[in-house]
C-alpha cells in the first residue's frame, strides 16, 4: 500500500520557516508523503493541494500568534470543497498572550481541528497519532 499524503504549511502572514522544515521531516521519516507548502499559505491553498494530491490530513502551523483567525473556517470550507473526512491537525503558539492551552484546545476544537498542539509537543508522537487516526478514519 503507497505513502498517505498529508499536506503541511504555515498559514497566513506567519512566516516562520525552521520548525516548517522539521516537521517535513519528522513526518517523511515516519512513511508519509508530505506535500510542503512552506510558510504564508491561505486555506484555500492547503484545501486545493489537499484535493490534487487526495491527501488524508491537513497540517495547519502557526507561530505568530494569528492561529485564531487565520484558521477560522477551514473546516467549513473543506466540507464546501468535499473534503468531509480530512484530518485537521493544527499547532504551535496559536494565540497571543499566556492562555490556559486546554481554552485553546477547546477553541480549535469547536472550529472542526480534530487536534491541537502546545508548541512543545513530541513531533514523533504526533506523527504516530496521526498514523492511528488515518488508520481509524479511512481503515488503512
Amino acid at each position: 500500500m503507497g505513502k498517505d499524503t498529508i499536506v503541511l504549511g504555515v498559514i497566513g502572514a506567519d512566516c516562520h520557516a525552521v520548525g516548517n522544515k522539521i516537521l517535513e521531516t519528522v513526518f517523511k521519516n515516519h512513511g508519509f508523503h508530505v506535500v510542503n507548502l512552506g510558510v504564508m499559505v491561505s486555506q484555500e491553498e492547503f484545501i486545493e493541494t489537499a484535493i490534487e494530491t487526495d491527501a488524508k490530513a491537513i497540517l495547519v502551523s502557526s507561530l505568530y500568534g494569528q492561529g485564531e483567525l487565520d484558521c477560522e473556517g477551514l473546516r467549513e470550507k473543506c466540507i464546501e470543497k468535499g473534503l468531509d473526512k480530512i484530518i485537521l491537525y493544527v499547532g504551535g503558539n496559536l494565540v497571543i498572550g499566556k492562555k490556559d492551552f486546554t481554552e485553546t484546545e477547546k477553541k480549535f476544537i469547536d472550529m472542526g481541528y480534530d487536534r491541537v498542539f502546545k508548541p512543545d509537543t513530541d513531533i514523533e508522537q504526533a506523527a504516530e497519532t496521526l498514523k492511528k487516526d488515518i488508520e481509524k478514519k479511512y481503515g488503512n
